[in-house]
């Protein structure tokens, strides 16, 4: 089996990108990021999960993180997306959406090809997982994490995005703590513009 992509040590940080099936935007409403949230600090608070940087998007979630305590961080992506895929389908079900009825067929149907018994599929296996090996890895991969809102064009400037730590990098409120592994300068439009990042994990 390859291990391209995975989370192979324990030691070390890794950028790591969960995707839900056929890129849908499932994550369009403030309670489902809010599932996601929530879900991430459950792993803070009792699965070693240390997070460096992140962003919520309507179709996938970006981490910079490490596993810590003993905890292995291929089994904390396994049992947060578990969770939160349970999680997920019941906001489609419970609350207003005028996608449900396609949103949880098409969820039904990726679980076609699958071996285990299971009713729908909400992520996309794997979490395609980056080794960080060095300081300017480190600011490649923050600056690209904290420019994906800006890219998809919802906000110009990284630190607006509320569901991203380019907002705790800038000290504004965020909903995530983080740890922070860079320094950024404030003298250009954007907090984060000057970053300069410490490779001490």
């Amino acid at each position: 089996m390859s291990t391209k992509y995975k989370a192979t040590t324990t030691e070390g940080a890794y950028f790591i990108t969960i995707t839900t099936v056929g890129w849908i935007d499932v994550f369009t409403r403030l309670s489902q990021k809010y599932i996601i949230t929530d879900s991430l600090k459950h792993c803070q608070q009792n699965k070693g999960l240390e997070i460096y940087a992140y962003c919520i998007m309507s179709s996938h979630v970006h981490l910079f993180c490490k596993a810590t305590n003993g905890f292995i961080l291929s089994d904390v992506i396994r049992d947060f997306k578990k969770f939160t895929s349970k999680k997920i389908i019941q906001t489609i079900i419970d609350e207003p959406e005028s996608r449900r009825e396609w949103l949880l067929a098409y969820f039904q149907k990726a679980c076609e090809h699958l071996k285990r018994e299971q009713l729908y599929k909400v992520w996309q296996d794997g979490y395609h997982a980056e080794h960080i090996y060095s300081n300017s890895f480190i600011k490649q991969k923050i600056e690209y994490i904290h420019n994906n809102p800006v890219k998809d064009k919802i906000v110009t400037l990284p630190e607006d995005y509320y569901f991203s730590s380019a907002r705790n990098y800038a000290g504004l409120e965020n909903e995530l703590e983080i740890v922070l592994k860079c320094t950024v300068g404030t003298e250009c439009n954007s907090a984060l513009s000057t970053m300069v990042c410490k490779f001490n994990f």
